[in-house]
């Protein structure tokens, strides 16, 4: 994948821990641009809150303030999961393609480092609330939903039958390392009983090569900006399914109001606004069978997400065993469509 014009350093094989080597930071800050000599040495890393497979600083540079975002080899889970550093080139892809189709909806990037798999994007203001706290607190607001359906449309029909961009994006083996393995291999390998009908899901979303794909749509990585929703962590970034992008975000949906039944109207209309205004920008198939292929995926997804190797924090067992007993029970409808999966949920997990 071609770097940012200002990437610069050679590709190094072995970890350079940037919080915790200065010099190695001050280097960066130099390569980049950011600044010389003494000014250079000034740069601080200060940790921020981010998902489990990087880690996510602000960089503080005299009066200048920026996010540094560096890839770790082995992610923050409680299950073994090493992934290859070098996905941090396929999020950085993302994130400029995206930016010049959606702009204001992610981060401008910056700058790349390739001797430290890092890279320094704008930094966004406090302001910017994370949508998964704003869902937990228990404020649901289906307009915010209606627009990433609309932004992750604009983004999927945008690249669409693109040939270059397939090209740029063949990350085939780093989605299957960190989406298509920990999530459905893994949730095959627990229930055996379904690891067919994952095991073809795992298929079917290999084999499909339509739009970029983010991989993480997931409200955690979403902030809430001046224009709306702004996409982050894109590390998963791939040419393939735009069904994974839809369902990923949708079965989040699904697992809140399993958390909190009190939301579960304001979720499952959160649900269905995304997937009307991001229809309308499906013009590359038939939406119908785009959607036929979102509703196959998300009881996979919803059985990832209590025995994948990262499963959500937020259910307490009973509530994974409830989520668990559905997601296998919907697994043997494959023929379920969206309508009937808000039905069936709305029917199980209403208190």
């Amino acid at each position: 994948m071609r770097s940012n014009p200002r990437s610069e350093g050679a590709k190094l094989d072995h970890y350079i821990d940037l919080a915790n080597d200065s010099s190695a930071l001050a280097a960066l800050v130099q390569r980049l641009g950011l600044a010389d000599g003494d000014a250079a040495a000034t740069a601080t890393l200060t940790p921020l809150t981010g998902g489990v497979s990087s880690n996510i600083f602000r960089l503080d540079l005299g009066d200048e303030t920026y996010c540094l975002k560096q890839a770790l080899p082995k992610l923050k889970v409680a299950k073994d999961w090493l992934v290859p550093v070098e996905r941090v080139y396929a999020e950085i892809g993302w994130l400029q393609t995206a930016g010049r189709i959606v702009p204001g909806h992610v981060p401008d990037v910056l700058g790349v480092d390739h001797e430290t798999k890092s890279f320094v994007m704008t930094l966004l203001p406090s302001t910017c609330a994370n949508w998964k706290r704003v869902l937990m607190e228990g404020h649901v607001d289906p307009a915010i939903a209606a627009q990433l359906g609309d932004v992750l449309g604009r983004i999927h029909a945008a690249t669409a039958g693109d040939t270059e961009i397939a090209a740029r994006f063949a990350t085939d083996d780093i989605f299957h390392a960190i989406r298509l393995e920990p999530y459905l291999e893994e949730s095959a390998r627990q229930h055996p009983g379904v690891a067919a009908a994952l095991r073809a899901l795992i298929v079917r979303t290999a084999g499909a090569r339509e739009a970029l794909v983010h991989g993480d749509v997931s409200p955690k990585n979403i902030l809430l900006g001046p224009r709306g929703p702004v996409l982050l962590d894109a590390e998963c970034a791939w040419y393939g399914d735009p069904a994974f992008d839809v369902g990923f975000c949708l079965n989040h949906f699904l697992l809140k109001a399993a958390r909190a039944p009190n939301a579960l109207a304001a979720l499952i209309a959160s649900f269905e606004k995304l997937v009307a205004h991001y229809v309308p920008h499906i013009m590359w198939t038939k939406p119908d069978v785009l959607l036929g292929r979102v509703a196959s995926l998300l009881p996979a997804l919803l059985l990832a997400r209590v025995d994948g190797k990262s499963p959500v924090e937020y259910l307490d067992e009973n509530r994974r065993a409830r989520v668990r007993i559905a997601a296998i029970e919907l697994l043997g409808r494959p023929d379920s469509t969206l309508d009937d999966i808000t039905t069936f949920w709305q029917r199980e997990f209403s208190e």
